[in-house]
């Protein structure tokens, strides 16, 4: 099935580029120039991701990544946020509002194309048995890529239920940023320290009973991140 895009941004000299380019590379590409259109695109049909602009005619594009991660029916879409912010503080906000990868302006073409490809990889279910990784309260559903606390679904994007599927595949065992990268096959994002300690602080936020205090994802300073054997 041909991947169908939806591309938020009032560029119109960028969305025509971007969107014949993206065509070209055997996708179909959808434009809104204000997040009001692009609520009613997103009404009419979800695609199968989503680039959004920050600065937009209507409203903010963090307060709508914010809304978009509320809605039961929007919470798992594949969002990239392209904007020409380039303070590091708003690329983390983003990151903590869930998005799931982070592209500045000016931007090559054929990056964007890679990350885009990267964040359907990663929402695409893989073939394969079902496997859940039981830890206690905290079951970790591969099949479904799903965490589940307490038999609650866990509010994850799909970087962050893979970075958690990496930690909790090896109990235990420490494992620094790099390696994080590694594990996390064809993931664009650069691999700077902040943007895993980001997510890493989501994680937390919904599987921790105290997040602030952590008993399952430990920081090992100066070495990474250990996921605990201990279950509960």
């Amino acid at each position: 099935m041909t991947p169908r895009l939806l591309l938020i941004d009032d560029d119109a000299r960028l969305t025509d580029m971007v969107g014949d380019y993206l065509r070209r590379q055997g996708f179909v590409v959808q434009v809104a120039g204000s997040l009001a259109e692009g609520r009613r695109q997103l009404a009419e049909a979800l695609p199968d991701a989503l680039v959004l602009d920050l600065m937009l005619p209507d409203g903010d594009g963090l307060d709508f990544t914010r809304e978009l991660r509320q809605g039961a029916r929007t919470r798992r879409l594949p969002l990239l946020m392209l904007t020409a912010r380039g303070e590091p503080t708003d690329r983390v906000v983003g990151l903590e509002l869930g998005a799931d990868d982070y592209l500045g302006k000016p931007f090559e073409a054929r990056e964007l194309l890679a990350r885009i490809k990267a964040l359907l990889r990663r929402a695409a279910p893989e073939a394969g048995p079902d496997e859940v990784l039981a830890f206690g309260r905290l079951e970790i559903d591969l099949g479904a890529r799903q965490a589940r606390l307490d038999g609650k679904a866990c509010e994850l994007t799909g970087h962050q239920f893979e970075l958690l599927t990496v930690l909790a595949a090896a109990p235990g065992r420490v494992l620094s940023r790099d390696q994080i990268m590694d594990a996390l096959k064809g993931h664009p994002l650069e691999a700077f320290d902040r943007s895993i300690d980001v997510h890493i602080s989501r994680i937390r936020a919904v599987i921790e009973d105290d997040p602030k205090n952590p008993r399952r994802v430990l920081t090992v300073r100066g070495a990474g991140y250990v996921f605990a054997r201990k279950q509960d």
